[in-house]
């Protein structure tokens, strides 16, 4: 059945990919998948966090409600590829896959649609915005994609192009860190750099800063625990010869649970504050929270990994040792409900499919989409008769 779409997905998903649009804005992407969904008859709630899709299949009985995620924003980044189906919107791509993933999600419906006299439950698929930006997933569940129906099981996946289009990778337990956007001033007072006894330096104080926090992993945190900290910025001053008033520095926090997340963040404001009063500046740590952690539940994985081993064989499912340190604001729905969260194989090198998401070059192997569908298939029927 799948293979009969399959041509279906390609223009799919080569249309989305001509016509991306930012977080927030997507009008047109939200419009193309109502459109879809009504060919097929499908049930939605357009406008869902603004620019969201809520679609629903329902069962022959009362059973469990499986959830499809899709994100379906993308990226501020001019497209330097040249097939003909590049992005039409200047300076706009879809440089991570969301397209593919909005395909996936819509052949999934299509197949799941024509198969409902038999389905022993619902299925709900998230059509999700602004992954990239604001964050869409935390938006729908406060306005209630999980309820009525209320949601069992959530799955997700994500194009993977360090994968070879036919494998698949997971992880069980922590798979991805929450983040935390850092900004940190430094206040001191000006003087001429000659007399530098007249003013507080808050360059020198930013540079003590700066090795201290560098400290917290290495010293503070367990070795076997992970966290990264990085400052990725410094501002301050206008001339050399001028010892100036305020140092800005940001940075970005990634940790993996919550005890962490917030030992970070506690340990991140005693040192700003403590090391710049002691040499006599003031320091204020200002916090933008970001993505929580995803965390990826057992039960739920274990049923993916047995149907991606019996669909692609046992030697194309990777189980990951190790998680991921970056965000995914899928995570707020693996925070709600029994969820999982895959990544699904593009490589293809013969087709110059090499590039890494967020590239301006990043295609995916079309391939994988009707691989993604069938997956996600399977993973929804077996979820809906545990």
């Amino acid at each position: 059945m799948v293979n009969e779409i399959n041509d279906e997905l390609i223009n799919i998903r080569r249309d989305f990919h001509m016509n991306p649009e930012i977080g927030g804005n997507e009008f047109r992407t939200m419009k193309k998948i109502c459109e879809y969904l009504d060919s097929w008859g499908i049930e939605y709630i357009k406008g869902v966090a603004e620019t969201g899709v809520v679609a629903i299949i329902r069962g022959k009985n009362d059973g469990k409600t499986i959830g499809v995620r899709a994100d379906i924003d993308a990226l501020p980044i001019t497209e330097e590829n040249d097939f003909l189906y590049k992005s039409l919107n200047s300076g706009t791509m879809h440089a991570c896959g969301h397209d593919g993933h909005t395909t996936i999600a819509l052949g999934t419906a299509k197949i799941l649609k024509s198969m409902e006299s038999v389905l022993s439950g619902n299925v709900k698929f998230f059509f999700q915005p602004a992954e990239e930006t604001t964050g869409g997933a935390e938006r729908m569940i406060n306005e209630g994609c999980l309820k009525n129906p209320d949601v069992d099981y959530v799955i997700g996946l994500h194009v993977d192009p360090s994968i070879n289009t036919g494998k698949i990778s997971m992880k069980y337990g922590k798979m991805m860190a929450a983040s935390d956007e850092i900004t940190i001033v430094v206040r001191g007072k000006s003087t001429h750099g000659a007399q530098p006894h007249d003013g507080i330096d808050p360059i020198f104080i930013a540079s003590n800063l700066v090795m201290s926090l560098q400290s917290i992993i290495s010293r503070n945190l367990s070795p076997i625990n992970s966290a990264v900290f990085t400052l990725g910025s410094i501002n301050g001053g206008t001339k050399g010869n001028i010892i100036p008033d305020e140092v800005k520095m940001t940075g970005i926090l990634r940790t993996l649970d919550d005890n962490t997340r917030i030992y970070m963040k506690d340990r991140i404001k005693s040192i700003v504050e403590n090391v710049a009063n002691g040499l006599g500046g003031e320091g204020r740590l200002l916090i933008r929270e970001s993505y929580c952690a995803l965390i990826n539940n057992d039960e739920t994985v274990e049923v993916v990994r047995n149907i991606a081993q019996n669909t692609l064989g046992k030697e194309n499912v990777i189980i990951n040792e190790f998680p991921s340190m970056g965000s995914e604001d899928f995570a707020y729905f693996s925070q709600a409900v029994k969820s999982c969260y895959y990544n699904l194989g593009c490589r293809n090198e013969e087709k110059n499919a090499i590039y890494p998401i967020h590239s301006s070059k990043f295609n995916l192997d079309e391939r994988c989409l009707k691989l993604g569908v069938e997956l996600q298939v399977k993973n929804v029927m077996e979820l809906l008769n545990r």
